[in-house]
């Protein structure tokens, strides 16, 4: 995942516990244009408010990320550690403290260990010449299984360019946003205002289409970063380069933000819940995200019980319009209800064999009008609850 212009690494510092690495940075060589999306939880982590604000200037140079503690909920301590943190950064880089922004991930509630990140920073620093992004992505897991990582490459007037990301994220999972990170960078040179609108619009159809369990983190972060080291001329609204772009970053992101749901906590399902000929597309969402966070669908899921009536439940309480004598069911390609009635024949053997592999579709078509989304969940499993149950341990 070479990107022009970019340097990564990663290191231990035995934040929450020692024996794997996790604080890791990404640097530009040059200040690169910036957008984000955070979390919309009122209760905030203190690298979040240090980067909302610090994101208003348009561009960063470096990111420092750290796993294991959230620095959430630790008062204004919590701030200092966050400005300490990218202040040693800085001074290391010999770059502006407002160029570099700060991300954690973790326990909630408990200070920074900052003495053993204060040490970890010159070694970080050191590590950029022979890092790459995929140590920044194993760095961030927390009760994640793998890394996830996701890569395009485009071109803009004969001049190639990269655009890569990386996520986190297993569990607190659910829109605006979930509990994770994702970084994005390439080399691509954008308008600044024009990166901000699409990068927000594929947030929208990616990360805050997803749900694992319906909690909603106190850290949640997606940045991007772009530096322009391609050296194509400026993307911007109406090229035709600049929407070829922004195709590619959808790709990136919404593989992305599937990843995370294949690696829900426990998960042992990947499901897309398709709400269709809702009156709008928002309703088709609201349908469809009330039946990808009831536990009662996705304990079914788990149990491989094609119990649709559980499904048109969720959507009956969505709030969205329905009118249940019109709507359609399927597991696949298999009717399970017809004008919400059960389709009969051998719709229930066929329905629980489709619900039997790990990953199947739920469609459901309102009838109403011309809304439609998709929402990707996971199932819940035993697992999720023993994950969970001991995460401070």
């Amino acid at each position: 995942m070479d990107v022009k212009g970019f340097t990564f690494s990663a290191v231990e510092a035995a934040i929450k516990k020692p024996g794997r690495k996790d604080l890791a940075l990404i640097f530009s060589e040059t200040p690169a244009a910036v957008a984000a999306v955070f979390t919309t939880n009122r209760v905030k982590a203190a690298p979040v408010l240090l980067d909302m604000e610090r994101v208003k200037h348009g561009f960063c140079q470096a990111v420092v990320v750290n796993s294991g503690n959230a620095n959430a909920c630790t008062g204004q301590q919590g701030m200092e550690d966050a400005r300490k943190t990218t202040r040693l950064v800085a001074e290391g880089l010999g770059i502006p403290d407002e160029a570099t922004l700060v991300a954690s991930t973790g326990v909630i509630g408990v200070p920074l260990p900052m003495e053993r990140v204060r040490t970890a920073i010159s070694p970080l620093i050191e590590g950029l010449e022979g890092g790459s992004l995929a140590d920044v992505a194993a760095a961030i897991m927390t009760t994640d299984t793998f890394p996830k990582m996701e890569v395009r490459r485009g071109e803009a007037g004969g001049t190639a360019y990269t655009i890569a990301g990386i996520a986190k994220g297993a569990g607190m999972i659910m829109p605006n946003m979930a509990t994770m990170l994702a970084f994005i960078v390439t080399d691509a040179a954008v308008d600044p205002a024009w990166l901000a609108r699409v990068f927000r619009q594929a947030n929208d159809a990616s990360f805050n289409m997803i749900s694992v369990d319906g909690d909603t983190s106190t850290n949640d972060t997606v940045l991007i970063l772009a530096n322009g080291a391609a050296g194509n001329a400026t993307l911007k609204d109406g090229d035709p380069a600049a929407d070829r772009f922004a195709s590619l970053l959808n790709e990136v992101l919404l593989s992305l933000a599937r990843q995370i749901v294949k690696d829900g906590e426990g998960a042992t399902k990947f499901v897309s819940i398709t709400v269709t000929g809702a009156v709008s597309v928002g309703e088709a969402k609201q349908a469809a995200m009330a039946v990808a966070n009831s536990s009662l669908v996705k304990t079914a899921f788990f149990g491989q019980d094609a119990n649709w009536g559980r499904i048109l439940a969720a959507v009956g309480y969505s709030g969205a319009m329905v009118d249940p004598d019109r709507v359609d069911l399927l597991f696949d390609d298999v009717l399970m209800a017809r004008g919400g009635i059960f389709a009969g024949g051998d719709a229930e053997a066929r329905g629980s064999q489709v619900l039997r592999n790990k990953e199947f579709a739920v469609t459901v078509d309102l009838k109403l009008g011309e809304g439609r989304a998709t929402v990707y969940t996971s199932d819940l499993s035993y697992d999720y609850v023993k994950i969970n149950a001991d995460y401070r341990t």
